[in-house]
């Protein structure tokens, strides 16, 4: 199959059986630069420079190095700081560039010129345990909107509940109480009354040899544009939270409702259709794996990059890109990569408008890799002319 992007590696680990390359993050920065985060994890991160996470994907904890490239991608080089975090999400917000992720407790750092430095990490909640990937940041009446998520504690995975935060794009978003957050929605509150069902495996997922149980994660807040679309908001006070579905089944995820009420406290919900009926998982393609996207105002289209299953190869080797006018129905615009291997994936991808391209970084690996998930390899892609994939 012809690829819509071109593909050049950021960075290969220097330990492929025990240093991973984990989360990418990827955001257009200041004057055109841009900005890319990954973490490192692995039973042999005490081998890295530089500081490490108190918790990671493994006990010795992660770390995230970031990499800035002034001409497009072509060529990149690291940041004076590396960051004592995990699963980081990029964004910009008041004249700065934000990392937001956590490392056991809710954490965040600041670069004031454009990626360069950040500051040590401040805490904005330590009560929980959070989880999360890179995932959307939404804008709206000069605030931010995000999700990360508090796990629940029950021992399973996912495990996880669903947190929407939001604080003013001009804030000190180093101060913990700029921040609001919603309540945890805890997504049995949907899953148990559907039970004995059969329309999913609701009781446990069999996985490799362990189980399971069902759940979301990884979830993307975003606002709706369209005036005909049935969950539009003209005050865009509230939005739709698009998740993963971990059910046993394939391109299925779920969809909540994050609402910022009048006193401005924020609560996620479910919708509900004309009908009556309360909304929770859907099919959506890519769904049961992680998935990022975002609007483009120019198209007025949501375009992601998300796996493609075929049913055939493992389920993370095929990284694609397709569009919609509603984040229901979707249209394939291309195969942004296929890894050489089983082992070699292109997943966990996140995006970024570029001007006329739009610039992807994944989650990748080659032979090498330890396993479709645990990859070596961070890899770059640039669809250009992206618009013009709409047919």
């Amino acid at each position: 199959m012809e690829l819509i992007a071109d593909e050049t590696i950021l960075f290969e680990s220097p330990d492929p059986a025990g240093i991973y390359c984990y989360t990418p993050a990827i955001l257009v920065g200041d004057a055109g630069r841009l900005i890319a985060a990954l973490d490192l994890g692995g039973p042999s991160t005490p081998a890295l420079e530089g500081p490490r996470s108190e918790k990671g994907d493994y006990p010795t904890g992660n770390q995230i190095r970031v990499f800035l490239s002034d001409d497009g991608g072509t060529h990149w080089r690291e940041a004076a700081t590396r960051v004592p975090m995990m699963h980081e999400t990029l964004f910009r917000a008041g004249g700065s560039v934000y990392m937001l992720g956590h490392g056991g407790k809710l954490l965040i750092s600041r670069s004031t010129d454009n990626g360069e430095t950040w500051c040590e990490p401040r805490t904005l909640e330590d009560a929980h345990d959070w989880h999360q990937s890179c995932v959307h940041v939404e804008f709206a009446n000069d605030r931010l909107y995000v999700v990360y998520e508090q796990r629940l504690g029950n021992g399973a995975w996912p495990d996880v509940a669903p947190v929407l935060m939001s604080a003013p794009v001009d804030g000190d978003l180093l101060d913990r109480s700029t921040w609001t957050f919603s309540a945890p929605y805890n997504p049995w509150t949907a899953i148990e009354p559907m039970r004995g069902s059969g329309t999913c495996m609701f009781q446990r997922i069999q996985h490799k040899n362990h189980y399971q149980y069902p759940g979301i994660l990884e979830s993307n807040v975003i606002a709706v544009h369209d005036p005909a679309h049935p969950f539009y908001d003209p005050t865009f006070r509230s939005f739709m939270i698009l998740a993963r579905g971990f059910t046993g089944f394939k391109n299925q995820g779920a969809i909540l409702k994050g609402v910022e009420h009048g006193d401005g406290s924020l609560s996620i919900e479910r919708f509900t259709t004309k009908h009556g009926e309360e909304l929770f998982f859907l099919p959506f393609p890519g769904g049961d794996l992680k998935f990022h996207l975002d609007y483009d105002p120019v198209s007025k289209l949501y375009w992601m990059v998300n796996s493609q299953i075929d049913g055939i190869h493992c389920d993370r080797r095929r990284l694609q890109l397709m569009y919609s006018p509603d984040c229901f129905n979707w249209t394939f615009a291309g195969m942004v990569a296929i890894g050489p291997s089983e082992n070699g994936s292109r997943h966990y991808a996140t995006l970024a408008f570029a001007g006329e391209d739009l610039v992807v970084l994944s989650r990748s690996g080659d032979e090498r890799a330890k396993n479709p998930h645990d990859n070596n390899l961070t890899t770059f892609h640039r669809v250009r002319d992206f618009r013009s994939l709409v047919y």
